[in-house]
Parts: structure tokens; C-alpha cells; sequence
């Protein structure tokens, strides 16, 4: 998740939004997640913008990345130093154009930006429920959403757009529920994690659980292992970047020195610094077992094992949807031969795939930044959509 965040060059803002909050489950009807344990209560933080047409065509799920929320667009009070997560992307005159579509965006379960997850009270013990909270999954995640955009009145969506772990959301939207998805915009993602991808994710984690205040996940009524999530977050804000941006924002500058200072304590180079800042920063507002959690949760993530018995093609044979899918050059962390690879599987089955691989210096990150070639598409892809809604609607009347 960038920490690049900004306000949109171009259009203005959705304006002032509200964090709500939806039980998609109760305590006496508890949903059953794919570990097979049950959770009830369950509670999504969800915010919208715009409005749901007449027809209820124009629904637009946003879907956020590991450590982002539900919180995508527009600002809580005036006076707020950030827009949502994705501001460039989402309100008026804006791609996802807040004019025309209904924006809705929630926090996973799992997380710590108001849904249930590990930080969340045990209804049977009135405790945090820490390590008791059971092992969630990508799939989890959306049948939660599932019901959330059902109690919002909406039996089909316009799309599902997402980028990183939000891409996997959008994957699985399109083959789990394919007759309630018209179109999916999934970017800078994958079907399944590499080998890479799960060692730098298992690395973070260790930087937790090595923590002592971790104390097996039991810290909630005493110190945070704040210097194992910041660490972990170290890590992972690495892979988001690239060698170009690495070199291009830090290259080996020295960050407030003229030469080495041949501490080991403190940080010489301007990279050393930024990490270190960006780790603290992240210790502010995050949970360290949702960071497990959710972590685990994409790493779990096989679209082709859990649709497909092993085989993309066979997954996406569900899928009933026109996708948008893109990478980035410089992405390391899903590099681009993954989308190529969806996109063959999704044109086996005869889908319509639009697909572009985007020359971007910033790496993993990059779908987070301006970049007038994918705003222009989304906004294209978003317009076909709704006039195809609409064609759709009349004929049906």
C-alpha cells in the first residue's frame, strides 16, 4: 500500500464521507469461514460515494490493498493532512467519476480500520480476540463483501476494481459470484503467490512474532510489538518499490551527514531513514495481527486451486464478465508475466480481456500514483460498462 497518497491533479473531491458500519453477521448466525470455523459477530466499516441509479446499475466495488481501508476517497474533516487511498482515482470528473457511479469501498474482515478482526472484542470472553480469531482467506473476505453490497441494494455490480491484494479480491468477485460482476479491473496482481512473494511475507511476520511484546499475539492490554510491524512493514514497503525509484528518490545519499558516522544505531544513508520512518508511521495506525493475518490470507490466495482444481483455465471458465487487467514494467512483486498469464487463461474461455502492461519507473506502487494512460482507460472501460448496463436494462423491460 502506497504512502504516496495525494490529492488528484485533475477533477475535484468527493467531498466530506462517513465511515459506516453493516453486521453481515450475527452471533446466533455466524459465518463459517474456509478454515471452517465460525465468526459472529461480523462487522464491515464501509464508505460510499455518489449515489445508486434507479436501475441499481451502477454500483462500483473498490477493493483496498493489504494495509489499506475503507476509506478510498474524499477526507473525513476539512482540515485532514490526506484524501482517501485512492483520491486520484475516485469523484467527480475523476475516472471513477462519483457523477455516474455509485462507489462503494470496505475494510476487510480480518483488518483494523473498523471490521472484525484480531483486535476486535470476543463476544464469549469480552477479550481481544488476538490468535483466537480464526484464519481468514481472500474467499472469506468477499462472501463478508457479498453481503454488505446486497444489504446496499445492489444485485449487480458495474465492476470490481482493485489493484495488489484488492486485484485478488477482484479475481475472486469474478469467478465466486460471476452473475453479479459485469466487469473487473484487476491490476498489479496475481492469481497466486510466488515463492517470493510468500518469503517476503513470511519474513515480515517472523519480524512480529520475534517481537517479545508480541506475547503470542496477547499485547492488547499491554505494550504493541511496535518494533516488529515496523520492521515487517520495512520489509514489505521494499518490495512496492523499484531499483530505478530506489535509486532515483535515495541512490547512496547521506541523510542529514557529510560522510559515515560509523554508528551502528543510527541511519547514515537517506533510504535507512525513509524505511524507518515509513516503518513508525505504519506502527501509528496498524494492527500487528491483522499485518499476520491478512498476510496470510494472500498468501493463501490460489484462484486456480480453489476454482479450478489446479488449472486457471478451468477458474475462470466460471467467469461471465469483460475484464480490464494491467500490470506494471517495474513491478517486481507480481511482475508482468503473471497478468500475461490470467489473461491467456481468461482468453481460453472465450472472455473479452483488454490488457496492458504500463511503463511505470515506480514499481509495485505504481498503480497508486497518477498515470493519465490507466486513468484514461478505467474511465473508458467504466463508460462502455454503463452504456452496456443501460442497453441491457432496455431490453429487458
Amino acid at each position: 500500500m502506497s504512502e504516496y497518497i495525494e490529492h488528484s491533479p485533475s477533477g475535484t473531491s468527493v467531498g466530506r464521507v462517513e465511515k459506516r458500519f453493516f453486521t453481515v453477521a450475527e452471533a446466533d448466525s455466524p459465518l463459517t469461514v474456509e478454515s471452517g470455523r465460525a465468526l459472529g459477530p461480523v462487522v464491515l466499516a464501509y464508505e460510499t460515494c455518489g449515489q445508486l441509479n434507479e436501475r441499481a446499475d451502477n454500483a462500483v466495488l473498490v477493493l483496498h490493498a493489504l494495509t489499506g481501508d475503507s476509506h478510498a476517497a474524499g477526507y473525513y474533516e476539512p482540515g485532514d493532512a490526506k484524501p482517501g487511498w485512492w483520491d486520484i482515482m475516485i469523484g467527480p470528473g475523476k475516472p471513477i467519476d462519483t457523477d455516474r457511479y455509485y462507489v462503494i469501498c470496505s475494510n476487510v474482515i480480518g483488518g483494523c480500520m473498523g471490521s472484525t478482526g484480531p483486535s476486535s472484542l470476543d463476544p464469549a470472553t469480552g477479550q481481544p480476540y488476538g490468535l483466537t480469531f480464526p484464519v481468514i482467506t481472500i474467499g472469506d473476505m468477499v462472501r463478508a463483501q457479498k453481503r454488505l453490497v446486497e444489504h446496499l441494494g445492489v444485485t449487480k455490480l458495474l465492476s470490481v476494481v482493485g489493484g495488489s491484494m484488492g486485484g485478488m479480491q477482484a479475481l475472486e468477485w469474478s469467478v465466486r459470484y460471476p452473475d453479479m460482476v459485469r466487469t473487473a479491473v484487476p491490476l498489479a496482481t496475481t492469481t497466486k503467490h510466488s515463492a517470493l512473494a510468500i518469503a517476503f511475507n513470511e519474513v515480515a511476520r517472523q519480524a512480529i512474532m520475534a517481537d517479545p511484546n508480541w506475547n503470542g499475539g496477547n499485547y492488547y492490554d499491554g505494550v504493541p510489538p511496535a518494533h516488529g510491524l515496523a520492521v515487517g512493514r520495512m520489509i514489505g514497503h521494499i518490495t512496492y518499490l523499484s531499483d530505478e525509484a530506489m535509486r532515483q528518490k535515495f541512490d547512496r545519499r547521506l541523510q542529514d551527514r557529510c560522510e559515515n558516522s560509523f554508528v551502528l544505531e543510527e541511519p547514515d544513508f537517506q533510504v535507512e531513514s525513509y524505511l524507518r520512518y515509513q516503518g513508525q508511521k505504519f506502527v501509528d495506525r496498524f494492527d500487528a495481527n491483522s499485518f499476520l493475518y491478512i498476510t496470510k490470507a494472500a498468501d493463501y490466495f490460489n484462484l486456480e486451486a480453489s476454482h479450478g482444481c489446479g488449472s486457471a483455465v478451468a477458474a475462470f471458465a466460471k467467469a461471465k464478465c469483460r475484464y480490464l487487467v494491467a500490470s506494471f514494467s517495474s513491478d517486481w512483486l507480481y511482475p508482468t508475466y503473471q497478468s500475461r498469464a490470467m489473461v491467456q487463461a481468461m482468453k481460453k474461455n472465450g472472455l473479452d480481456v483488454s490488457f496492458v502492461e504500463l511503463e511505470a519507473k515506480w514499481g509495485h506502487d505504481a498503480f497508486l500514483l497518477p498515470n493519465a494512460r490507466l486513468s484514461g482507460m478505467i474511465a473508458r472501460f467504466l463508460d462502455r460498462a454503463l452504456v452496456d448496463a443501460a442497453k441491457e436494462d432496455a431490453r429487458a423491460l
